[in-house]
């Protein structure tokens, strides 16, 4: 389906809103959700570094790898994973003010990760690569916002070589009867609507040509990720009380969204 918003309103929400999100979601700028489970406790952080992790292993990325790391935000992720399997990495993001950031921390990197790197400011409908050029798709927290997720999920089609994987996450819509209130603090606060179920992603992968390797549904995760980014935003509420205020409350009606099933979560793991 065609997003009812369009790439320059996902544009413009997100070079406006990353300095916000920054100063109480994770201060370095990396920006998904988390994995939660014995080793992670109820630390959000920590669960978003496992979710790295299990991303990682399931993907079977490593020193040979060229991945795309699609809707690479401030580029944590995309020099985690150059540091962590030695591959090279590509990142895209549709924020120019997200791109400028992730070019700028490079800096910060050793010559070998430097090296590479790269960042570009790029459309997931529009890959700006040819054919067959990767091994690996990576992408968190990204492709709801697409406005033409079928578009995208053709180009990355396109771009991963024969056999090659795309790993990733996205929000899904468990049932299509969505409440006011979900409408509101939810789809519309985050720019972005879906015909994709569970189920219904999965199936849409296939009608592409991705054999779907396998499939997590992680609504629970998201359930409690959003719970502790309520509590992460009230703690802030001293500095903004109006913007933080608002930010809690609406992250506990979308814990409420979780817990009625009118959003969810899932990660997929599929092969070209």
């Amino acid at each position: 389906m065609r997003n009812q918003f369009s790439e320059h309103d996902t544009e413009a929400f997100y070079d406006a809103e990353d300095a916000l999100y920054r100063s109480f979601w994770d201060r370095e700028g990396s920006l998904h959700w988390g994995w939660f489970d014995g080793e992670t406790g109820d630390d959000f952080l920590s669960a978003c570094a496992n979710l790295n992790r299990k991303m990682l292993e399931e993907s079977a990325i490593s020193a040979s790898s060229h991945v795309l790391d699609l809707g690479c935000g401030n580029g944590n992720t995309a020099a985690w994973l150059c540091e962590s399997a030695g591959c090279q990495v590509t990142g895209i993001d549709l924020s120019g003010v997200r791109i400028n950031n992730a070019i700028d921390s490079r800096d910060n990197l050793t010559a070998a990760v430097r090296d590479r790197l790269t960042f570009e400011k790029a459309s997931a409908t529009d890959l700006p690569y040819e054919d067959e050029t990767f091994t690996h798709v990576w992408s968190q927290a990204t492709i709801y916002h697409v406005h033409d997720k079928e578009r995208a999920l053709q180009e990355v089609y396109r771009v991963l070589a024969p056999g090659g994987i795309l790993v990733f996450d996205d929000l899904t819509k468990p049932r299509p009867d969505i409440s006011d209130e979900a409408r509101r603090y939810v789809y519309d606060r985050l720019l972005f609507d879906t015909d994709f179920s569970f189920g219904g992603y999965q199936e849409a992968l296939q009608e592409v040509g991705f054999q779907v390797l396998s499939a997590h549904d992680l609504s629970t995760h998201l359930g409690k990720s959003y719970g502790c980014l309520s509590d992460m935003a009230a703690s802030k509420i001293d500095l903004n009380p109006e913007v933080f205020e608002a930010l809690s409350y609406a992250y506990t009606r979308m814990v409420r969204a979780v817990d009625q099933q009118e959003l969810g979560w899932g990660m997929f793991l599929c092969r070209k």
